[in-house]
């Protein structure tokens, strides 16, 4: 069974975060690797504001500590949020919450060794598990 199976298993296997809309922005903020996004992109916002320590228990093979929904407003900001609450029908708290119970397992299940795989790597297999969870392949 290769990551994007085990990655795919486990994000279909619970409704954390609201089910598929919320996976889907997940998994295409993610893959956006242009311009400061993507994985790296996304551990460096949340080392930025404080959340660190949580970011690098999801990398490492270790257990993931929690994060709240509180402290994913912080790291995302009202903007983005507020997007991402609108994308997916939902008001900012509960896209919040969606998003602390959903980042652990998604950044956990793509950081298997403990670090950050190469960008180009990520961007092709996001682009496969997309495929799976949502028809295209």
């Amino acid at each position: 069974m290769g990551l994007l199976d085990v990655v795919a298993g486990a994000l279909t296997g619970s409704n954390a975060g609201g089910g598929s809309p919320l996976l889907g922005i997940v998994m295409k903020m993610l893959s956006n690797q242009g311009s400061g996004g993507g994985l790296a992109g996304l551990v460096q916002s949340f080392q930025s504001n404080g959340l660190g320590e949580q970011v690098a228990s999801w990398i490492s093979t270790g257990a993931n500590l929690p994060v709240s929904g509180d402290q994913i407003k912080k790291a995302f900001g009202g903007g983005q949020l507020g997007q991402i609450a609108s994308q997916t029908g939902v008001s900012e708290n509960e896209a919040a919450s969606g998003l602390a119970d959903l980042l652990p397992n998604v950044i956990d299940k793509l950081t298997p060794d403990g670090k950050l795989p190469e960008g180009d790597l990520l961007a092709k297999g996001l682009s496969l598990l997309q495929g799976k969870l949502f028809g295209g392949g």
